[in-house]
């Protein structure tokens, strides 16, 4: 399974949002494209829940949208 996101997340945050994600989900492949016009956060795995993704990067301070 594979969930795109459009964030607002910018370069110094990226690396220590990318350590969190991954202390909660450390079996998924989690990446930042920051540099397409959506700032793509894409999450691959099994069971990826969006929601629990879009709660974190909203606590942080983030927009975190699921791409359709």
């Amino acid at each position: 399974m594979v969930e795109i996101f459009k964030t607002n997340v910018d370069e110094p945050a990226a690396p220590k949002l990318l350590d969190l994600l991954l202390q909660r989900m450390p079996l998924h492949k989690i990446t930042f494209d920051l540099e397409d016009c959506d700032r793509i956060l894409r999450v691959e795995g099994t069971n990826v829940l969006a929601d629990r993704i879009i709660d974190l990067l909203r606590a942080h301070g983030y927009q975190c949208l699921v791409l359709e």
